[in-house]
């Protein structure tokens, strides 16, 4: 190689990683989608909404919560799937990308395949809920209830395949209890029935009934966590009734597999700053949540895992969606 064409190849090089600098230094340069794959009032929306605030401070650039439900969380998280993978579309990860993939027998995408973790947010128990008109008042009384009313116990979630649609598959498998299953497009609307006393349980993220349980509105039953949970100790785990009963919400955020590293690592640190806030952890522990900081490495090893751990609880309950 001689000279001019030695010269021209580090020009080349040194064109493209001033290139790369600018655009890590650069982003981000215009506002951020962040999709919700379900409606507005329930968790997913709660957390994301309480996240996009500080993180647009930090950012310096508008990160716009955009809800897009349906389809058991499918029609956002194929949206963002598809979406330009340039660090300007995100996906409110959830556990139903986790149980999605063993739930339904055909889907569109790979979701550990298709999504680049980005970074995770909380971990929240499910909270047992049920109208105050019910009348039942712990665990073994629902059991009772609902084996002396067999088809007249509607079990409401936020869609099919979302955590809390498997906790509530969990529980009937290990109760024996024969509830229907009735999936809405998110907690928001679900909630709205179980208060006015259409459906008459709900296996729901804690966040978005705890205000409902605290105003009256709603009666807790348990929460499924192994442990009770510091912001309703007085309320049991389904543990205690039901030996050997255990699930957990998870949330995070996700980007278009391809996305810059630039980009990921960006909203990555900003996450964890928020996390490490204490007035953001004493809000989230208001909620149930417990922050799950770290690299988006450490988030992709949790969707990993719970995707695994929601196929086995898929295959026992024999759920399944077309």
């Amino acid at each position: 190689m001689n000279l001019i064409n030695k010269i021209s190849v580090a020009s080349i090089f040194a064109l493209l990683a001033g290139i790369n600098l600018a655009t890590a230094a650069d982003y981000p340069d215009k506002p951020i989608k962040w999709v919700v794959p379900y409606t507005p009032a329930g968790t997913t929306d709660v957390l994301a909404r309480i996240v996009a605030q500080p993180l647009t401070q930090l950012l310096g650039q508008n990160v716009l919560v955009e809800n897009k439900p349906g389809a058991g969380n499918n029609i956002g998280t194929e949206f963002v799937i598809k979406s330009a993978p340039d660090g300007y579309t995100m996906l409110l990860v959830n556990p139903a990308n986790g149980i999605n993939a063993s739930l339904y027998k055909t889907l569109n995408y790979n979701f550990i395949r298709d999504i680049a973790p980005v970074a995770g947010i909380v971990r929240t128990p499910n909270v047992m809920v049920i109208p105050p008109s019910l009348p039942v008042k712990t665990v073994a009384e629902f059991i009772a209830y609902c084996k002396a009313n067999p088809g007249k116990v509607n079990m409401a979630s936020s869609g099919s395949g979302t955590s809390v649609h498997l906790s509530g598959e969990l529980f009937k498998s290990m109760t024996g209890c024969n509830m229907l299953h009735v999936p809405y497009k998110g907690a928001g609307p679900a909630l709205v029935d179980l208060m006015a006393g259409q459906v008459q349980v709900l296996f729901d993220n804690l966040p978005s009934s705890a205000g409902h349980i605290k105003s009256g509105n709603l009666r807790a039953l348990a929460v499924t966590s192994a442990a009770r949970d510091p912001s309703l100790p007085n309320v049991p785990t389904i543990a205690e009734t039901v030996p050997g009963y255990e699930a957990t919400a998870w949330f995070g955020i996700g980007m278009p597999k391809g996305s810059p590293r630039a980009a990921i690592d960006r909203v990555n640190a900003e996450v964890n700053r928020i996390l490490a806030d204490p007035k953001m952890r004493e809000k989230l522990a208001e909620l149930g949540g417990v922050p799950i900081p770290g690299t988006p490495e450490d988030f992709g090893k949790i969707i990993a895992a719970e995707t695994q751990k929601w196929e086995k609880v898929v295959k026992a309950s024999g759920a399944s969606v077309d």
